[in-house]
């Protein structure tokens, strides 16, 4: 499929080499990643997009940017340093891991993602997981497609235990603005809130609980912090010894927050009560993974679309662009470098 090229202000065959140069080339990598409607930005450009991008097409697909858009492509020295006239990374998501940040500061290359945009979406999706599971709705929904309901001597058929939410402890793991958010909902329905300290930390801040307490304490815990060096495998055997074995691990943030096997081996042998997952190590997960082969009814994993929801997807969207506009008009947010 040919990239798209849109010029904000038509532009004749005959404009010089050095008024074209002069415009911003904005190259978008990933446009079939966000399902959403990019307005183009107000100012003279020139719009290349792909749907998609492969690794080894990088370099030369962007080689001639001023302005790459990307998602979750690997960016680093060896793609940017063929990119002489890059001047902004404008990131479509949150997590800046896909991004080497260091190479852009020593570059002089300003790099942006999008906050706040799925304080909504992510938070329901957490609350969707902590309710099928504390409700046992897998393992119920299995029951009835294999005829158990039809067979019960009773109205009903009540084999697996049923909880309510109400005036348990939710652990926040990771304060941003969806932390926040997740907060929030789970105030309003009657969950007692603990947010956690830096794992390992000296001291604890005001407002935050220590992170083994968090552990010890929590009935649901909910990861909402970014991958970085400090949290990668935050959650290993230890972590889940030391939690309530009636306990739930939500992850939506990163697949490498979790020790995939020590998380397996947690759930088969019930050091927790269940587990429910948004985000694999690899996305898509071309070379398989532990957590696709657990089929387990206290286990449920989803594609990474906690924040997906259309009304999320278009902020993402308006932001980006609010994100391009900003930079150029010499007022950057939201920067990262």
């Amino acid at each position: 499929m040919l990239p798209e090229r849109f010029h904000h202000r038509d532009t004749q065959r005959d404009r010089g080499r050095k008024e074209i140069a002069a415009m911003e080339r904005i190259v978008f990598l990933e446009r079939n990643t966000i399902q959403a409607n990019f307005r183009r930005p107000s100012f003279d450009h020139e719009w290349v997009e792909y749907p998609e991008t492969l690794a080894d097409q990088v370099i030369e697909r962007a080689r001639e940017a001023t302005i790459i858009i990307s998602n979750k492509l690997s960016l680093g020295e060896p793609q940017l340093s063929q990119v002489p006239d890059l001047k902004l990374i404008a990131i479509a998501a949150t997590g800046s891991d896909c991004v080497d940040l260091n190479y852009c500061r020593r570059r002089g290359v300003a790099v942006c993602n999008v906050r706040g945009y799925a304080a909504n979406a992510v938070p329901e999706h957490v609350l969707m997981m902590i309710l099928a599971l504390r409700r046992n709705l897998i393992a119920y929904r299995r029951d009835v497609q294999h005829g158990l309901w039809n067979q019960s001597k009773q109205f009903c058929l009540l084999v697996h235990e049923l909880h309510d939410i109400r005036n348990t402890t939710l652990g926040i793991v990771g304060y941003g603005s969806i932390g926040r958010s997740m907060a929030r909902l789970g105030e309003s329905i009657g969950m007692r809130v603990l947010i956690a300290e830096r794992k390992n930390a000296s001291s604890t801040r005001e407002g935050r609980t220590d992170f083994e307490e968090v552990l010890r304490e929590s009935d649901v815990i909910s990861l909402h912090c970014p991958l970085t060096d400090e949290t990668r495998e935050l959650f290993g055997r230890a972590e889940f010894q030391s939690m309530k074995r009636d306990a739930l691990l939500i992850n939506t943030a990163r697949g490498a927050l979790i020790d995939d096997a020590a998380l397996v081996d947690a759930l088969k042998n019930g050091l927790i009560a269940g587990a429910g997952i948004d985000a694999l190590r690899e996305e898509p997960p071309v070379h398989g993974s532990l957590l696709l082969d657990l089929d387990l009814p206290n286990f449920i994993i989803t594609p990474h679309i906690a924040w997906a929801s259309n009304e999320a997807v278009q902020s993402l969207a308006d932001q980006v662009i609010d994100n391009i506009e900003a930079f150029v008009a010499e007022r950057p947010q939201n920067l990262l470098t």
